[in-house]
């Protein structure tokens, strides 16, 4: 038995980016080659496709993680690594996307959306484009930037034209398996169903959809039954049908109190996509459906109550789903509401895409102190700590590129008018080092061995146990006159 699904959380992990290649041209009788290592390849998107034969979540339900292909690493003779294959998810027509603050990402409409989920990291360059005039033949290449990981929760929004909402029993269900070829289940029971029933209705030459969703009881709204689980799929709806039991046997319901109870839940809930333009549940045309005719006391009620619902300016039905009667007249009446309805709102044009540029006096980075540590600053800004995750850290010669690439940006000169001092601890991105001022950055230096910076060879740098020393020392966890220890 197949399952409905309407809400699940996914686990994304899009691509890594390959790493540079570092490496040197050697042939016979061509010295001095030149650097020739290729660039890392991007790592592959997760990207959510809306496609219509597509009806449930039920897949990710069973397979709430994907992840993209990554890039592959460059290599010599100036080969770039191939990219990462993206990964195409399939999600059917009214799905959201929240992020995990419950904030909405994409309402994904239309067959063919697309919404990049996730996003692959981008590849390293290979030493061949890293190559300068003061670095001929550089020793070290860049890392690939890591794939975004993202969780990500997908709910369904069912994209009826008509809904039907009723009180457990009404005969919703019965209405969709004689209007349409769905074939929901019918029992003579409460909470028969558990989960939304969609059937297309054909009218001539032209067709509409109609869903049914669990039973409302009073308190829906609030939780109450399975009502506030299911009333999402009524937010899209062009019309919304009460189907009412006129032959309930209960001495406290008659079709008219059934009807103010439905209209009670239905203004209490808030659709969370009201900022979305969908607009409220309250300006929705109105059928009231009045069911189970067949039954000779409910002939006698429905024709009791028409009068008091079309004084409002509701079509009123009267049907026996059963029986057969009525279909027709409901049928069409409902297409009627429809089409006006499709005149009124078109399908809207398919999304242009805007290339906006990026303003020239933006600030690349901001410089703050750290509100941890006593001293100590960071610095935030995409292009910094881009650079960071792409430095190989084990390697001096990229620590120095690094170096020189912050000095360029203007971080070094944007620490001293913050304050720091030397030996301060300054956080960039997830990397945390002792700053040193004095040490010369973004100018031509010396030409040293392959894969090593002249700047981080000198003796008088301090050495790793006296910085973690005096990283102890500003955060007051020893005495500052107590001797270091060897």
């Amino acid at each position: 038995m197949s399952r409905f699904v309407d809400r699940v959380v996914l686990h994304l992990a899009a691509g890594d980016g390959g790493r540079g290649c570092t490496s040197v041209h050697r042939e016979k009788f061509k010295p001095l080659g030149g650097p020739d290592g290729g660039n890392g390849g991007s790592g592959g998107d997760v990207v959510l496709v809306v496609d219509p034969q597509v009806h449930t979540l039920l897949d990710f339900h069973f397979r709430p993680h994907a992840r993209a292909g990554r890039g592959e690493p460059g290599m010599g003779a100036n080969r770039n690594g191939a990219q990462g294959a993206d990964l195409v998810l399939a999600v059917p027509p009214g799905t959201v996307v929240l992020d995990q603050n419950g904030e909405l990402l994409a309402d994904l409409v239309g067959a063919g959306t697309r919404f990049v989920a996730a996003e692959g990291g981008k590849g390293g360059l290979g030493n061949a484009a890293l190559a300068s005039r003061a670095r001929k033949a550089p020793g070290f290449a860049l890392l690939g930037e890591p794939g975004e990981v993202r969780d990500l929760t997908l709910e369904l929004k069912s994209m009826a034209d008509v809904g039907l909402v009723g009180f457990p029993s009404a005969g919703k269900s019965s209405l969709v398996s004689v209007l349409s070829a769905a074939k929901p289940k019918i029992a003579d029971y409460p909470f028969t169903t558990l989960v939304p029933n969609l059937g297309v209705v054909s009218v001539g030459d032209d067709t509409f959809t109609i869903a049914d969703v669990p039973g409302l009881i009073p308190g829906a709204s609030e939780g109450r039954g399975l009502g506030l689980d299911f009333l999402r799929h009524i937010e899209r709806t062009a019309v919304l049908a009460h189907v009412v039991d006129c032959a309930s046997l209960e001495s406290d319901r008659d079709p008219i109190s059934d009807v103010d109870a439905l209209e009670a839940e239905l203004a209490a809930y808030q659709p969370e996509l009201a900022d979305a333009g969908l607009g409220d549940l309250a300006d929705r045309p109105r059928v009231v459906v009045l069911n189970k005719i067949d039954v000779p006391d409910a002939a006698d009620m429905a024709e009791m109550v028409t009068s008091h619902f079309e004084a409002k300016g509701w079509p009123v039905y009267a049907i026996s789903a059963v029986a057969h009667k009525g279909l027709d007249e409901l049928r069409y009446g409902l297409y009627e509401l429809i089409k006006a309805h499709r005149k009124a709102n078109p399908p809207a044009a398919p999304e242009r895409i805007v290339l906006r540029p990026r303003a020239v006096d933006v600030a690349e980075f901001t410089v703050r102190k750290d509100p941890n540590e006593a001293g100590a600053y960071m610095v935030s800004g995409s292009k910094p700590e881009r650079w960071i995750r792409q430095t190989d850290f084990a390697n001096d010669e990229a620590v120095g590129f690094l170096a020189d690439r912050l000095a360029r940006l203007g971080v070094e000169d944007a620490l001293i008018k913050a304050g720091a001092q030397a030996g301060c601890t300054v956080t960039v991105g997830d990397v945390s080092f002792d700053w040193e001022p004095q040490t010369p950055a973004g100018v031509d230096l010396m030409r040293t061995g392959r894969g090593t910076d002249i700047r981080l060879e000198s003796d008088e740098r301090v050495g790793a146990h006296e910085r973690k020393y005096r990283k102890r020392v500003r955060r007051g966890l020893i005495d500052p006159d107590e001797e270091i220890l060897e």
